[in-house]
């Protein structure tokens, strides 16, 4: 992407930041103990909103045109969606068995 000078080192740096953060959150999630993944999903998808949330300012302000901005915010809602899988799945237990294994 490339923004206007007077958005590069503010509004830019931080979506490029973002788009960071979020990547290192989903690796360590992908990595991290059970009792440590939902917390780091969570981070995650809250960073995700962060993020699509000043791609959307960068647009209004016309930093990013249309097409630019489309190609970049299709994937996000995609991922956001993954996400949001992801943390459901993590919330759900698992029934429980009894003794023999067997489910009631």
């Amino acid at each position: 992407m490339r923004f206007p000078r007077l958005s590069r080192y503010t509004l830019g740096a931080r979506i490029d930041g973002l788009f960071v953060e979020t990547i290192e959150l989903l690796l360590l999630a992908g990595y991290a103990s059970k009792d440590q993944k939902a917390s780091i999903v969570a981070r995650a998808s809250t960073k995700l909103d962060v993020l699509k949330f000043f791609l959307q300012i960068a647009w209004e302000i016309k930093c990013l045109d249309n097409s630019v901005y489309a190609r970049i915010a299709t994937p996000l809602v995609e991922v956001g969606r993954m996400l949001g899988g992801w943390r459901k799945q993590l919330q759900t237990t698992a029934p429980p068995t009894d003794a023999g294994g067997a489910m009631r």
